[in-house]
């Protein structure tokens, strides 16, 4: 999204703000990443990289807690509403929405974009996709339901797909 799509100035700013915001997060990640496997290793790095986004994906979680542990027509709007930028940020498309789940693939993300134009390499960048998931695990599991995330591979388009399921 380029952000200067919008005729008014101010709204353009703002825009550009948020998405220079999550470029940020994205660098802050990578270069938190590097520090840590520098000092633990990569395999240790991950893993406490991992819980401390899951923490911040489970305070996330708490505003869509009246529609767990099942009300998954409940949640579709919440969560497609909280999506930055009117949804342009990571453009979701929803794949399947049924009282038996709800899967969301995203076709774009600032995250993977950022690490791409940095020049990190494909396997980074997939680890790094992996460990920002965590938000995701802890928003929809402290929430009440059962969540699975395909992220980012080599070679794919696209970004992750979420899938949330009631659970009971």
């Amino acid at each position: 999204m380029n952000a200067s799509t919008s005729g008014n100035p101010i709204e353009s700013e703002l825009r550009r703000r948020l998405y220079d915001s999550y470029k940020n997060r994205a660098l802050i990640y990578w270069h938190l990443y590097e520090e840590l496997s520098a000092e633990l290793g990569a395999r240790r790095a991950e893993e406490i990289m991992k819980r401390a986004i899951r923490r911040r994906g489970e305070k996330v979680g708490r505003k869509f807690r009246p529609y767990g542990p099942s009300d998954i027509d409940g949640l579709k709007p919440a969560f497609l509403a909280d999506i930055p930028d009117e949804g342009r940020m990571f453009q979701p498309e929803v794949l399947q929405s049924s009282a038996q789940g709800l899967d969301i693939y995203f076709h774009r993300c600032p995250l993977r974009k950022a690490w791409q134009e940095a020049g990190l390499p494909d396997e980074i960048v997939a680890r790094l996709c992996r460990i920002a998931a965590e938000v995701d695990y802890g928003t929809f599991e402290s929430a009440g339901f059962r969540f699975h995330a395909d992220t980012w591979q080599p070679g794919e388009e696209g970004c992750c797909c979420l899938h949330i399921r009631p659970a009971e």
